[in-house]
């Protein structure tokens, strides 16, 4: 079997499209849960019920976390360092 072997910048692009997924899939099941919430279950008619306020809370912390940190990976990846180029002579 003949397996390529990666390079830093392969590994290193590999590892932040792993992350991205992960915080994006993490983002959008955090919104489904709490619009789950919101939509199909019995609320209070007078006021807010307790659960939904916690819950409210925990998003309105945590979903701007993961949105910068997203944006972050995404801006830091154009900042990293080119791959160096191999211009063919061997220093002979």
């Amino acid at each position: 079997m003949n397996h390529k072997k990666y390079t830093p910048e392969d590994l290193h692009a590999r590892l932040i499209v792993t992350v991205g997924v992960i915080m994006a899939i993490a983002l959008m099941g955090m919104i489904g849960v709490i619009l789950y919430g919101l939509l199909f279950t019995t609320q209070p008619l007078t006021k807010q019920a307790p659960n939904d306020e916690a819950a409210w809370s925990v998003i309105s912390s945590t979903v701007p976390y993961l949105v910068g940190a997203m944006s972050g990976l995404v801006a830091s990846n154009g900042l990293k360092s080119k791959p160096k180029q191999h211009n063919g002579d061997d220093g002979a």
